[in-house]
């Protein structure tokens, strides 16, 4: 049978369709790069904000349109709504996300120890998605309240995975080709706090360099109220990739109490010198939700002076939207739609000008660059993007059409979000 899987939303949902396709190879199908070779699509799907959910949506109707087989639908707008997904065209099964471990040997009717025996290397899934990073999910679930959350809702309790089970993964993928792995969770952070005794991300971050040569070790989203100035001497192994994204929310800590977020801006700014003083150059990127129910402008203007000191490598600004079942829902004092998109404006200009700020310090530098994908040849060969370990996107001309390998780079001009670079050397493989 042939498969395409696709997904929406954060980096647990790609990491989870990559389990998809390693379980299905293993039982001898073919992941495929389109729903029109497809005799099954399976599309994970995402409800963090109204937008996702639209988007889930409109994925399942696309590949309705263009795949003659049916379509399997998981994640967490399915769960929330498995009405609504069951109604879509050529849904066949609604897998909630309490199901999604058994996916793949439930579709084929076969027991989930076949995965036992045998696992197969890591393929980079085709098409768009032929990332050279392999997404590995260490943990699901979240403790928090926050407000604003329906992940929470769609995922349950926070749970950990064992570090044999971690460990195991990043070898996978390793012998897949993978030169960058990245840890990724629903509440990133909190891994191990399950355990007995309970457990710190750090004990897993030190196990995975000791035991494990990948090259770049990159975390996923983390809250800042599970780290301390501590945390960040990890960073002397220069495998751990200089980047932290570290949700912010909002920088005025009369709205973050609405929130039920468990920091304000004064532990936030501490944490954030604190990582800028253990690692060189690091990029701190973050989200900020703008028109949150009773911001005044008073708490909006002390946000927006509050992202503009925190001088952010890049972030997401989004616009808040009510999702249901979440207690944000019944706080009083909406804020009308048109002053919550001119804020949204407002907060975005102004992390766009710290992110260019942050790039512009790198030309004339010399980095590594671990090249992902080309979009095109021309006559000066072949476009290469690529990403250094601070997660800077970096393009550049080459003659040879390089994937999946390391080269040093010097950067000379900004480009929008990117720089331009001048392969120096490439690394051998």
């Amino acid at each position: 049978m042939r498969i395409f899987l696709d997904s929406v939303g954060c980096r647990l949902n790609q990491s989870e369709i990559e389990k998809f396709a390693l379980e299905f190879r293993a039982a001898g199908h073919t992941i495929v790069a389109s729903p029109s070779e497809a005799d099954l699509v399976v599309v994970n799907t995402c409800a963090v904000t109204a937008e996702a959910a639209s988007d889930s949506r409109q994925k399942i109707r696309q590949a309705a349109r263009y795949t003659s087989g049916k379509i399997a639908v998981t994640g967490c707008w399915a769960t929330l709504d498995r009405v609504g997904a069951m109604s879509l065209p050529k849904v066949d099964r609604v897998f909630l996300n309490d199901q999604k471990d058994t996916l793949v040997s439930t579709v084929l009717g076969i027991p989930t120890e076949v995965f036992d025996i045998e696992p197969l290397a890591r393929e980079p899934l085709p098409g768009l998605h032929a990332r050279t990073r392999a997404f590995i999910k260490v943990q699901d679930g979240c403790d928090n309240h926050c407000t604003f959350c329906v992940t929470r809702l769609a995922r349950g309790k926070g749970r950990s995975r064992n570090i044999a089970e971690v460990l195991s993964d990043i070898r996978i993928a390793q012998a897949g080709g993978a030169k960058e792995v990245v840890l990724t969770g629903v509440h990133l952070g909190s891994w191990g706090q399950d355990f007995t005794p309970k457990m710190h991300l750090r004990d897993l971050i030190k196990v995975i360099l000791q035991e494990s040569d990948i090259p770049r070790l990159r975390l996923s989203s983390l809250e800042p109220w599970n780290l301390d100035e501590g945390f960040f001497a990890l960073w002397e192994d220069s495998r751990l990739c200089r980047h932290l994204h570290l949700p912010l929310q909002s920088g005025c800590a009369t709205t973050l109490r609405r929130m039920a977020r468990k920091t304000s801006p004064q532990q936030f700014e501490t944490l954030v010198n604190q990582a800028r003083r253990w690692i060189s150059d690091v990029a701190i990127t973050t989200d900020i939700i703008v028109g949150f129910p009773g911001e005044t402008e008073e708490e909006f203007e002390e946000s927006l002076r509050f992202v503009e000191r925190m001088r952010f490598a890049g972030g997401h600004v989004f616009t808040y939207s009510d999702r249901p079942g979440t207690a944000a829902t019944r706080l009083p004092n909406p804020v009308p739609p048109e002053i919550r998109k001119l804020r949204n404006a407002r907060i975005r200009e102004v992390v766009q000008e710290s992110a260019q700020n942050y790039l512009k310090q790198f030309l004339g530098k010399e980095v590594l660059v671990l090249w992902e994908s080309t979009d095109s040849l021309g006559p000066l060969g072949w476009n290469l993007h690529g990403l250094t370990d601070h997660y800077i996107k970096v393009v550049s001309l080459s003659r040879e059409k390089l994937w999946n390998r390391f080269s040093r780079v010097k950067l000379v001009e900004v480009e929008g979000d990117r720089i331009r670079g001048e392969i120096l050397e490439t690394l051998s493989e």
